[in-house]
């Protein structure tokens, strides 16, 4: 029998014969690891300990103190809500039940639940979990696999096709429990600390529309209770912050049925902190010598067609018949961007161009998978495109991500950064994706900035760095990025004309500051918990007149505070109720004024950390309203 190289973590290798599986290799290594085996990681990809090596690969053998042992712990609770499920109804159809970053789903038709249901279910749970039963793999005749699902057509779909030609079949049995599963799993139901159902929702088949309409139960597990604990402390943090929570607190934005789901309607509250949003980045487009433009909803497809997104979007693309012709509207901005440019005659002194736009897209996302402002259909791309000569790439990438730390540090936002390379699905030459691989990496370095390598993550047409926003909860969301592109320069025929007065194709960069509004507008309202800074709050300073005598007065303060956003609270209410329901609105600064305030000519402030000063001059805050503002500081300080 042939043998084959195995790669270790270390770079050390071994030469194992063919057919050798996982626990095979950890055996080797030493009789302590091949014990303590769950499962491996085979170039990328978490297996099952049984699983054969058939050819070279590079090898990490998983154990109970490896990160992938958690995504292991939680395939197992996935089957043992399952097996929890079917005690219970056993009329329930299984379909599919992986692990997620956070826990577990399982998809299930033939049963009707909701969330009162499941403490029971969780409690069955809980006794298998305490039976510490055997999982034990087990690998079934083809034929065998199709009568046991006789009554279930979802797992005969997955015999048929991720199954396709396999005989036998593997399963994975615990008690009186079995699933058709590729694994890995835990030694026993035991090894399951903390254990725990969270939520229901729906979702489609496949995650197809035009398919049955599934209950997908979502769960979590840990290796221990405390563990568990922590989790459900941070779930509840984050839903308290849960920016759709706040929206409809602060009267920020909605997503309603009647006008379609996934597509946001902003309030006027909202509307105001989308305003400060873009003007700010606005700004520093313009500092950084980028113009303007602005590109229609819908085009022809026969634009995408040209740019090569039909065939990638097609699916998540909303198509339009008009008068027998077909239209799209835009899910990107970039073939507007390279339609303006190619309409110009360029020459090497011109480039950099640099292009940016507010542009609205729209992406049909599956519903199943649309959340508030994080997943929707349509939405907003702070847009950049640039159009540079190769030896220019270098420095305007470097200037881009200064741009980008520029808006970190003024949010002051966390963040990740990683750098994605050619996928195996890419166009251009080698040469030209190694220049390219080592400029962005070299800018990075250069900028001594820790990353992470996502090797074949890039776009199929170049290299890109992604950054992610880590808000107050810890938790990762998509943000900024920077991509090269050769592929749309070249199907655009895009040229300029060189220092030999010859025409030469240019380099497109793509880049987004926030990413998107939607999702940055998201970051932001959870990572603030809807207290946002004074220059994005929709309602900056609230006047609270101690009586309506006072209003005359309230209404001359107002008039020297400018074009700041103040409101004056007329409603007949206590002063006292007035503070608290400010303080419930989150207004940064309120000003109470009295009969000592009116016959003096100043305000008493309060802040929303209920801080308060009195005898104030108004003249003395407006100036500081002004600095706060134009520094865009995180927190309200007059009174620091």
């Amino acid at each position: 029998m042939s043998e084959v190289t195995v790669t270790l973590p270390d770079g050390s290798t071994l030469e194992m014969e063919q057919g050798s599986t996982v626990e095979d290799v950890a055996f080797e290594i030493g009789p302590g690891l091949g014990r303590d085996t769950v499962a491996g990681v085979v170039d990328g990809e978490l297996v099952d300990k049984h699983a054969p090596i058939e050819a070279d690969v590079e090898l990490e053998i998983v154990t109970p103190s490896a990160d992938e042992y958690l995504d292991v712990l939680r395939h197992s609770a996935a089957h043992v809500f399952a097996q929890a499920l079917e005690r219970r109804y056993p009329e329930a159809k299984l379909t599919i039940g992986p692990w997620t970053d956070d826990g577990f789903y399982y998809d299930i038709a033939g049963v009707d639940l909701d969330e009162d249901d499941l403490e029971a279910i969780e409690e069955e749970a809980h006794d298998i979990i305490e039976a510490d039963l055997d999982i034990e793999r087990d690998m079934v005749p083809r034929d065998e696999a199709f009568d046991r699902y006789e009554d279930n057509r979802f797992k005969r779909e997955i015999l048929e096709d991720e199954a396709a030609g396999e005989d036998p079949v593997q399963f994975y049995q615990q008690g009186e429990f079995y699933d058709l599963c590729q694994g890995p799993h835990v030694e026993s139901t035991g090894e399951i600390g903390g254990f725990s159902l969270l939520e229901i929702s729906g979702a489609y088949w496949r995650g197809e529309e035009d398919n049955e309409m599934l209950t997908r139960v979502y769960g979590t597990a840990f290796p221990s209770e405390d563990d568990l604990e922590e989790f459900l402390e941070q779930r509840r943090k984050a839903q308290e912050r849960d920016h759709r929570k706040i929206g409809q607190e602060m009267d920020l934005f909605s997503i309603d049925e009647t006008t379609g789901p996934g597509l946001p309607l902003y309030h006027p509250n909202g509307k105001t902190i989308l305003n400060e949003l873009s003007d700010y980045v606005a700004g520093l487009n313009r500092q950084n010598d980028y113009r303007e433009v602005e590109t229609p909803h819908v085009f022809r497809t026969e634009l995408w067609k040209k740019s090569g997104h039909y065939e990638n979007y097609v699916d998540d693309m909303f198509l339009l018949d008009v008068n027998d012709e077909e239209y799209g509207l835009k899910p990107m901005n970039c073939p507007g961007h390279a339609t303006i440019f190619d309409q110009g005659q360029w020459s090497y002194r011109d480039l950099p161009v640099r292009y940016f736009e507010d542009g609205k897209v729209y992406r049909k996302e599956q519903r199943g998978e649309l959340s508030g402002l994080s997943r929707v259909w349509s939405f907003t791309i702070d847009d950049g495109h640039l159009f540079v000569r190769p030896d220019q790439i270098e420095d305007e990438v470097e200037a881009i991500i200064d741009i980008i730390l520029d808006i970190l540090d003024t949010f002051e936002l966390d963040y990740t950064v990683q750098f994605a390379t050619r996928p195996d699905k890419s166009v251009g030459s080698d040469e030209i994706w190694e220049r390219a691989e080592s400029q962005l990496e070299s800018v990075l370095d250069s900028a001594d900035m820790e990353y992470v390598v996502e090797d074949g993550d890039g776009a199929f047409y170049g290299p890109k760095i992604d950054f992610a926003f880590e808000d107050a909860l810890g938790r990762d969301w998509d943000g900024p990025t920077v991509q090269l592109d050769f592929n749309m320069p070249e199907r655009f025929d895009l040229t300029y004309v060189g220092e030999d007065n010859e025409e030469h194709r240019p380099v497109m960069i793509h880049r987004a500051l926030y990413g998107s509004y939607e999702r940055f507008f998201m970051v932001l309202t959870e990572h603030y918990n809807g207290k946002f800074p004074t220059w994005l709050a929709p309602e900056q300073v609230r006047i609270l007149p101690i009586s309506d005598d006072h209003i005359p007065y309230a209404e001359e303060i107002k008039r020297e505070l400018g074009d700041y956003r103040v409101t004056i609270e007329e409603r007949s209410w206590t002063v006292k109720k007035k503070i608290r329901q400010a303080h419930e609105d989150l207004v940064p600064y309120m000003l109470i004024l009295g009969d000592d305030e009116e016959s003096e000519g100043t305000i008493s402030v309060r802040d929303r950390k209920e801080r308060e000063a009195n005898d104030v001059d108004p003249t003395a805050f407006r100036e500081h309203l002004d600095d706060e503002v134009g520094a865009q500081r995180i927190e309200p300080d007059f009174l620091d």
